[in-house]
């Protein structure tokens, strides 16, 4: 079984009280490994190209594709085994518990909603934006300060307890089958550049067009249009911060049909504009 890196300081070593809510950039091994206990809430979400993941807490096991800006929960006190096929990167929200559990009662759900329940392959575009922030304020040196950081981490509690709260039963709608899924953001990947369709997309993963759609959705998180331009919008941010090529080149590279449209698909998922991308003019 691989070990997975020493990502989580102790927390004895933190000076004063724990931060409501902190952020974390981990590299995670390709293998099987027990992620570490932890006393707070933990949301993995992850980061960059999919990989091909099973994952099981108690007698609950799952597999399929982890896709950029899902995230899992593991609940505070526990571990998840996790089997990842390729190794990935994680950005690690670690949330209080207290926090949750005044949420909660702020908001009349309960000390049952309080407490989370672990899962994987989420979506929710609120969790994703509050995520990205927090990665910016750990790479920019928390320039927006711990009043900022306790905000996001209010504004995540409530948007967990409203996710919780929802959440169905097991879903019995189908779902697109991993290998078939693969087969499908694959192409997607090589193809970002190029104007694709949903008959294209269907015709890859073998299903008709009517049968495609909801599959697909029920596998992502999204429908296909939005999973592709967020694949298009990580393409040109990465072409961003490695600050060679102009708006209009990584604009094209990205699928996008120019430089402004880009800009406003960018700023819609990130919450950014792209020059604030760019290495040296944030």
């Amino acid at each position: 079984m691989t070990g997975r890196p020493d990502c989580y300081p102790a927390p004895a070593a933190a000076a004063g009280p724990l931060p409501l809510l902190d952020v974390l950039t981990s590299p995670v091994p390709s293998g099987r490994f027990d992620s570490p206990v932890d006393h707070r809430h933990v949301l993995c979400l992850h980061l960059g190209v999919p990989v091909p993941v099973s994952y099981r807490a108690g007698r609950v096991e799952r597999e399929g594709t982890r896709l950029h800006g899902q995230f899992c929960v593991v609940p505070a006190g526990s571990s998840t085994r996790w089997t990842l096929a390729a190794p990935a990167t994680s950005l690690l929200l670690r949330l209080s518990p207290q926090l949750l559990r005044e949420t909660a009662e702020a908001m009349g759900t309960g000390a049952y909603d309080a407490a989370l329940a672990p899962s994987i392959h989420v979506r929710d575009p609120q969790v994703e934006r509050i995520g990205w922030m927090m990665q910016a304020e750990e790479r920019d040196a928390h320039p927006g300060g711990r009043l900022f950081a306790d905000s996001l981490a209010s504004a995540l509690a409530a948007r967990l307890l409203v996710l919780q709260t929802r959440r169905e039963a097991p879903a019995q709608t189908r779902a697109l089958p991993a290998w078939r899924l693969r087969r499908v953001v694959e192409y997607i990947e090589a193809r970002l550049d190029e104007d694709l369709t949903l008959p294209e997309l269907a015709a890859v993963a073998g299903y008709s067009l009517s049968h495609f759609k909801p599959l697909f959705r029920q596998a992502t998180g999204l429908p296909a249009h939005r999973f592709v331009m967020e694949r298009r919008v990580e393409r040109a941010r990465l072409r961003l911060m490695e600050g060679r090529l102009s708006l209009t080149a990584i604009a094209a590279e990205a699928g996008f049909a120019h430089a402004g449209h880009m800009t406003r698909c960018v700023r819609r998922v990130l919450g950014v504009n792209p020059s604030q991308i760019v290495p040296g003019k944030r």
